[in-house]
């Protein structure tokens, strides 16, 4: 299971770096759970991130407006993102969602066909009037993404298993493998919690807060020693 850690600058993408994270994804938690960093800091931590490590790029808690949405993840891209995260925040429906993530695939796609299209839903979009979280699978297949994600809307503490239980998130894992695609959980993820998805067979575990000093994603910051002991349990 891959260990998928979120600075906010250079600094931490450091600090990441050096505790063993095997993908970097650049994010700015001040525009929400998704939120979009600047072009400038993704070239950045591009540049000091080794070539054997992914870059991973959001392009934010996104409204259902596909040219807008496509046109932010070219530019992500074109910044040096390996992985490309949609969050599908603003979107209702399947048909909005597969809508504007086939334009996220193509504008991606014809840019470098190499580049990984990451569809995100999440686990409480109940809570923000989003797209339902067990259709995320149904979405990446169906719009050419390669990869489906839960991640949660609202960081209040509540995690990915307040919202969806093991058994549930299990059969997430299980069907987004049935379509030849890759699986990433996310969402306020604890340590104790690292076990659990690697036995439920996740691909990528993705955190901010259990790698930032005091566990708190806004004013903590990533720290190699706690990042090392979340990839020993992966």
């Amino acid at each position: 299971m891959l260990l998928l850690v979120s600075p906010i600058d250079v600094e931490e993408a450091k600090e990441a770096i050096e505790g063993g994270a095997d993908i970097i994804d650049v994010k700015n938690p001040k525009e929400g759970s998704l939120g979009a960093n600047f072009p400038w800091v993704i070239r950045e931590v591009r540049k000091i991130t080794p070539k054997s490590l992914l870059v991973s790029a959001t392009v934010g808690d996104v409204p259902y407006k596909p040219g807008t949405v496509s046109l932010a993840a070219l530019g992500a891209g074109m910044s040096g993102a390996d992985y490309i995260k949609v969050g599908l925040y603003g979107v209702k429906n399947y048909n909005q969602a597969v809508e504007l993530m086939k334009s996220v695939v193509k504008a991606v796609k014809d840019f470098d066909d190499n580049k990984i299209v990451v569809a995100a839903g999440y686990a409480d979009a109940y809570r923000v009037g989003a797209v339902d979280p067990l259709v995320i699978p149904k979405i990446a297949r169906d719009s050419g993404a390669d990869v489906a994600m839960l991640d949660t809307a609202i960081k209040d503490g509540k995690t990915l298993f307040d919202f969806l239980s093991k058994e549930i998130l299990e059969e997430f894992v299980s069907e987004v493998h049935d379509y030849g695609l890759k699986c990433a959980l996310a969402g306020s993820i604890k340590k104790d919690h690292i076990p659990i998805l690697k036995e439920i067979g996740t691909d990528i575990v993705g955190v901010r807060g259990a790698a930032c000093k005091g566990g708190d994603r806004n004013k903590g910051r990533i720290d190699r020693n706690l990042v090392r002991e979340l990839k020993e349990l992966c």
